[in-house]
């Protein structure tokens, strides 16, 4: 089964549906997801708007990036460790 990606304002909408009284079962037949996907996004996204949801993805994005980097550092640091030491 394909994975579909939503944007934040789609998922807003999904989410404002379904506080307008919107079943779960007739939102995830709409939208062809999965019932407990908008549950995950009302615990995730509850009370936000999209512009909150935008930057909680950045953040997210960042958050990413910055683990990647220090790890591909600490395998630097390391390697570079293992050097010296066989030089000495």
């Amino acid at each position: 089964m394909e994975k579909k990606q939503f944007t934040e304002t789609e998922i807003f909408s999904i989410l404002k549906e379904n506080e307008s009284g919107i079943s779960m079962r007739e939102l995830s037949r709409k939208y062809q997801i999965h019932k407990d996907t908008i549950s995950r996004w009302k615990q995730k996204y509850g009370g936000m708007d999209p512009a909150e949801m935008k930057k909680l993805k950045e953040l997210q994005n960042e958050h990413e990036r910055l683990k990647r980097m220090y790890a591909e550092l600490s395998m630097e640091h390391n390697a570079l460790k293992d050097l010296l030491s066989k030089k000495l």
